[in-house]
């Protein structure tokens, strides 16, 4: 197959993943209420059950950082356009979530005629698995990280005399990056699942940065959650979790490497 047959292969894929987004976003558009007073707003409001069950969890560690949750805030449009074109790019973003799996099938589709029969075997859940990680990292940044943001940010007050009226595309920005970026992180130990196969990542440096990477670990945490310890290590625990599950893949990839180049 030529390069330019390879192109158009490529684009053939990035349509059809395309087409599913959109799919999956108009379907967003025009659910715009349980998309809004629902989904995106629902950390806003101090019945979010999220609040109750830290509230609970943290006052069994001595904190109440989650207790009595209260936002005197309110969150504003300051464009003429600035609601509508939240509602667009939140319902691409929700379409992007929900079509998850199928862009990564096309994705796959389009690389796995270049993969050895071996390599495409030993991929074979590569799709379940990674949009697995995708969703439950989506869920946690929704329910813990944009709970924990919101909470610190939208109570958070210099002075008496500062009233936080916050704009509808910071607020929406929040919420989505926290979601993505969660989704995202949850990623690692896919990533490096590969990494270690091309050789780029083994176990050992996994270990020896263990200490480096537990400190970045630390400091994301203390960016995006309150400056309080019990917000800190909810957010650190899973992710230190997934570091140590991608040093024992990592291991795990190296040890059949060596079986199978020490087989006849």
């Amino acid at each position: 197959m030529s390069f330019i047959d390879h192109l158009e292969e490529l684009r053939w894929h990035i349509i059809r993943a395309t087409i599913a987004i959109v799919s999956a976003a108009l379907i967003a558009f025009i659910g715009k209420d349980i998309l809004f007073d629902t989904l995106i707003f629902g950390p806003t409001k101090s019945d979010f059950f999220t609040y109750d069950l830290l509230c609970r969890a943290s006052s069994l560690l001595g904190f109440d950082s989650f207790c009595n949750t209260t936002f005197e805030f309110e969150i504003q449009s300051r464009t003429m356009a600035g609601q509508f074109s939240a509602h667009i790019w939140t319902s691409i973003t929700f379409g992007f979530v929900i079509a998850f799996p199928y862009v990564l099938y096309e994705f796959w589709k389009f690389i796995s005629p270049g993969l050895y029969a071996s390599e495409r075997k030993n991929s074979r859940g590569f799709i379940v698995v990674s949009s697995l990680l995708f969703f439950i990292g989506v869920l946690f940044g929704y329910f813990v990280v944009c709970p924990l943001s919101i909470n610190f940010l939208g109570t958070y007050s210099v002075a008496n005399q500062v009233h936080n009226d916050f704009d509808l595309n910071s607020y929406i920005g929040l919420v989505r990056a926290s979601v993505l970026a969660s989704g995202f992180i949850f990623e690692l130990p896919i990533i490096i699942f590969y990494l270690t196969k091309v050789g780029l990542v083994t176990p050992d440096f996994l270990k020896r940065n263990r200490k480096y990477a537990l400190v970045i670990v630390l400091i994301i945490a203390a960016v995006i959650t309150p400056p309080d310890v019990a917000s800190q290590i909810i957010v650190a625990i899973p992710v230190v979790i997934l570091y140590q599950v991608s040093i024992l893949i990592s291991r795990i990839v190296i040890k059949r490497q060596k079986q199978k180049s020490e087989s006849p």
